[in-house]
C-alpha cells in the first residue's frame, strides 16, 4: 500500500471512505435508492443508460441478462408475477424522474449515516437504539442561534 500511496499521492487504504450505509424506511424509499444507484453512472456521463454500465444490476433486473451474482430479492419479485412482468415493472421505475429533494435526502443520509425515512421512522430508530443516530449540522452554530 505505501507504494500506491506514494506513487499516486494518496493516503490510507484503497477502499477507505468508499463504503456508505443507511437504514431505509420502506419499499418506496428503497426503490428510490435503487434508482439513484442504478442511475449514478448515467448522471456521471459514464454511460447513456443504466443497462450499459457493466457493474449495474439493471442489466439483470431490467434486461434479463444472465448474472449469477444477482438474486431476485422480494421487492423485485413483487413487481410482477412473471419474469417479463417484473422486468417491465423494473424498467417502468426508471421512466419516472427522481425529485431533487429525494436525491438530496439520499445523499445526506448516506453521508451522515442517518436513517432514510420520515421523522417518525428516525425517532423509532433512535428510541430502539437509545441514542441519537446520524449527525446534526457540522460546524459552528449560526449567529443568533441558541446552542442548547
Amino acid at each position: 500500500m505505501p507504494y500506491i500511496n506514494y506513487t499516486y499521492g494518496t493516503s490510507g487504504t484503497i477502499w477507505e471512505g468508499r463504503y456508505k450505509a443507511s437504514m431505509v424506511y420502506d419499499e418506496e424509499y428503497l426503490l428510490t435508492c435503487m434508482r439513484h444507484m442504478e442511475l449514478n453512472p448515467v448522471r456521471a456521463d459514464m454511460v447513456k443508460s443504466p443497462g450499459v454500465y457493466r457493474w449495474s444490476s439493471y442489466g439483470k433486473n431490467g434486461l434479463d441478462r444472465e448474472n449469477i451474482l444477482i438474486y431476485p430479492y422480494i421487492l423485485y419479485q413483487a413487481l410482477g408475477r412473471t419474469r417479463k412482468q417484473r422486468m417491465e415493472g423494473y424498467k417502468a421505475l426508471f421512466k419516472a424522474h427522481i425529485d431533487d429533494k429525494d436525491l438530496g435526502n439520499i445523499r445526506a443520509s448516506l453521508q451522515s449515516g442517518t436513517p432514510l425515512g420520515n421523522d417518525y421512522f428516525k425517532e423509532r430508530v433512535e428510541a430502539k437504539l437509545k441514542c441519537k443516530v446520524g449527525q446534526t449540522r457540522r460546524g459552528r452554530p449560526k449567529k443568533g442561534s441558541d446552542p442548547l
